[in-house]
Parts: structure tokens; sequence; C-alpha cells
């Protein structure tokens, strides 16, 4: 399945995202990018390159063509990605700091991070200067948390203390938010199954980009290899995926190429925290 361009109809002015001119998300009137089941071959848009030639931007794209498309297409626009310090966030960062060029990279610091996540967040500090990495997360204590809501949370309310510690805080972000980057991919998760290059996140009502929808995690340890990306040791301790201390267990036999939503959450069967849907909102 390719990309089509689709109007959304309301009232107001069309100078909002992606139509271009202002930044301002209250206008009705928008243009964005939608799968359509129906259409073969339609591309995104046509992505003018350095050399004055036109680009179709679709889903057989180059990974590099559509991270550079992003940069100039949303020069104007009020665009950040975010991480939770995953190997794929690490090796979008990596693609995205080797354009030299201002990234805003956003992470929700629960207060329950390994401490071998703010060990990796500082390593990225230091590798990619022109990276900003910027933590929006809940300023709402563990302590607070246990006042209001019971000790233990993560276990009589997991769904509860994802939405405080991280569904909350990221509606906050959004709002200031017109392009969201992602490095989602489409084989993380059944929820995840769908996931499009570009699609239209309704929740926040943001443009929301993946340039790794179609990577598989051996793509991604592949490319983390070859290019020394930083990424977080626990994967070498059996973590598939790395979240809250008390919500993320090894699992056996694991290896930093392999992924699996196993060890998330073993208590209660959840799969997602709630930030892309899916099961955990």
């Amino acid at each position: 399945m390719d990309w089509c361009m689709a109007t959304l109809e309301r009232a107001g002015p069309c100078d909002s995202l992606p139509c271009g001119g202002g930044s301002e998300r209250t206008n009705e009137t928008r243009e964005l990018w939608v799968g359509d089941a129906l259409a073969e071959n339609c591309a995104v848009e046509t992505y003018m390159n350095p050399s004055g030639s036109g680009e179709p931007i679709t889903e057989h794209t180059p990974t590099d063509r559509v991270i550079a498309w992003t940069l100039e297409r949303f020069a104007r626009q009020r665009w950040m990605m975010t991480t939770s310090f995953g190997m794929e966030g690490c090796a979008l960062i990596d693609m995205y700091a080797r354009l030299d060029v201002p990234v805003t990279v956003v992470y929700l610091d629960t207060m329950f991070f390994f401490p071998e996540t703010h060990e990796l967040r500082d390593r990225l500090v230091e590798r990619y200067p022109h990276v900003d990495f910027v933590n929006r997360g809940t300023t709402m204590t563990p302590e607070q948390q246990a006042e209001i809501h019971g000790g233990e949370l993560w276990k009589t309310n997991p769904d509860l203390c994802c939405k405080l510690r991280k569904v909350d805080p990221m509606a906050v972000v959004m709002r200031d938010v017109d392009v969201w980057v992602t490095g989602l991919r489409r084989s993380q998760s059944p929820s995840r199954a769908g996931l499009n290059l570009v699609e239209w996140d309704w929740r926040y009502e943001v443009l929301k980009v993946s340039p790794l929808f179609k990577w598989e995690r051996t793509d991604v340890w592949d490319y983390v290899q070859a290019n020394d990306v930083p990424y977080n040791k626990l994967h070498e301790q059996g973590y598939p995926t790395v979240g809250c201390t008390h919500c993320t267990a090894p699992v056996l036999g694991s290896k930093p190429g392999d992924y699996s939503r196993d060890g998330r959450w073993i208590e209660s069967g959840k799969t997602e925290c709630g930030l892309h849907g899916g099961d955990g909102i």
C-alpha cells in the first residue's frame, strides 16, 4: 500500500500543517496524508532534491531520502522526534544527526528509568552535539503518586501508572507540535502492524512520520553495529526492550538483535504503554 494526498474539510483558512504558511493547529482545514488501500503507486508528494529533479516519496523511498525530505518539507513547522531510548530511537537519532542540522529529541523521564538508560542518554548527548535532548516527563514524584494513588501503582493499576507518567505528559508536549517523528516499526507488535510511513494522529492532532516503519529489528541492529551507535547495555543482558524498572524484565535467550514485547508488564498482560495507541489505554 502506498500513500495518497487527502484533504480534511472543516472550516477556516488552509494555513496550517502541512499546507504551508503558519504553524497554528487551531485552523480547521488541513491537508493530511492517509493510507489508501484502494490506491496503488500513489506518492505522498514529490520531493525536489538538491539537483532540482522531482522525487516521489512513497513507502518504497529509501530511509535516508525520507529523512532528508522531512527536514526540508517541515522546516517551517514545529516538529520533533521522541524517544524512549530504545535501539530504534538511537538509530534514528544517528540518521538525523549525520545531516548536521539542529534536531530536538523529546523524552519522558518517568522517574523509573534504569541507571543504564540514564547512562545511555548521557552518551547520546556527548555523541550528538547538534541534537537537543529535552526531558518533558512528569513532575509528579513517585512519593506523590503513592500518596495519591497508593503504593506500587504499576502493580495495582498499570494503565493508570502509564497514563500519569507517560500519556498525560505526552499530551502536554503535543500541544506545541505539528509533526511528530517516531522510531516505530510495523513488526514491533500487532497493534503497530498497520503503521504507515506518514499518517495523521487523531489523538494528538499531529502529522506522524515513522521513517523506520518497514525495518526489522535485525536491520536496526545491523545499522547500530555498522555505525557504532550508542545503545542501552541492557540489550546485552536479555532485555529486548527497556522501559521502567518495575515493568521491564529480561527475556531468557534474548540477544540485542532480537525484538519482542515479552518482559514488559509481565504481571498484567499489557504490551503497550498507550503513547501510540494499542492496549495500553
